[in-house]
């Protein structure tokens, strides 16, 4: 009998263990590697070791210039809060979109969800690179997307809200940017969604119409509520790639479109600075981590406090 407790409880940490060997080899240790390098100096083909042997004696130079010079730059500024911005409307659009797809998902019969749900994942079947060059023949010169767009004189209505540069030209413009982006991760909130919805109970929703609640209000104060998580957990999982995003700003975005990850490309391949491409990897991920981190904190706390009630 004991034999057996000591396989379960070394089963139990085996299986906790693992995924935090995952994170510990393909998360933590690169993020080290990175950070490492945003330290160091850069040489005439590499960049030089932080810890060096003079004299017998052990010597660590760490160089914080590229993260002084971060925060005076303009430019990296600029391209931080853009990207932000970019993966915060992404996740806007991709939400006002995927909810009443995902809503329509999980209160179709039984018989058609898998249909529905295959139709969804459908472009994962498809080279990504593939999807975005889509994009740029649709939106285009003779694409009919552009072509629909002109005909509806949405481009007039576009280009005065400014994001497109002058009637019918779509490409190279944050429009072109936003639907490459909406267009790509828009699954990724469809998804979490649909499983959210599909587990409701809903008897809670005939009951709310039993005691004379509207369908309106109905949605608002219990379906919408009762699909947090899934909203959270979508919107996570769009606006986390959104920020870093490179490939579709660099095939679908113009140069007033910058986002960090062009940026990054730049510094690594361009200019051959990789103690500041480093240090720009760096901040992305503190940005991104550090909020998500205390969220999740707070969440975990006013779980335990809604459990102890």
């Amino acid at each position: 009998m004991m034999r057996l407790a000591g396989w379960l409880k070394r089963g139990r940490t085996a299986v906790i263990g693992m995924p935090f060997l995952w994170l510990i080899v393909f998360f933590l240790l690169p993020f080290l590697v990175v950070l490492k390098i945003s330290v160091s100096e850069m040489g005439t083909v590499a960049v030089n070791d932080i810890l060096a042997i003079k004299d017998g004696a052990a010597q660590l130079t760490l160089r914080a210039t590229t993260y002084i010079f971060l925060t005076h730059d303009e430019l990296y500024i600029k391209t931080y809060l853009s990207s932000l911005k970019y993966a915060a409307i992404t996740t806007v659009f991709c939400l006002l979109i995927g909810y009443p797809f995902a809503y329509f998902m999980a209160r179709a019969k039984p018989t058609a969800q898998p249909i529905l749900l295959m139709l969804v994942m459908l472009p994962f079947w498809t080279s990504f690179l593939l999807r975005v060059y889509a994009w740029k023949g649709l939106l285009g010169e003779g694409g009919w997307v552009a072509d629909l767009l002109i005909g509806l004189h949405v481009d007039t209505l576009l280009a005065g809200l400014g994001v497109i540069p002058s009637p019918g030209k779509f490409m190279n413009s944050p429009f072109s940017l936003t639907i490459g982006m909406v267009y790509t991760y828009l699954p990724f909130m469809i998804l979490p969604l649909y499983s959210n919805l599909s587990k409701m109970d809903l008897r809670l929703l005939e009951a709310a119409a039993d005691l004379g609640a509207k369908p309106i209000v109905g949605f608002w104060k219990i379906t919408v509520p009762m699909s947090k998580a899934g909203i959270i957990a979508g919107s996570m999982l769009v606006f986390i790639p959104c920020v870093g995003e490179y490939v579709i700003p660099e095939i679908l975005g113009g140069p007033e479109t910058l986002m960090i990850g062009r940026v990054l490309s730049d510094e690594f391949f361009s200019n051959n600075d990789w103690p500041m491409a480093s240090t720009v990897a760096v901040v992305m991920v503190l940005l991104i981590v550090v909020p998500l981190a205390i969220f999740n904190r707070y969440q975990a706390q006013a779980q335990a406090q809604e459990s102890r009630r």
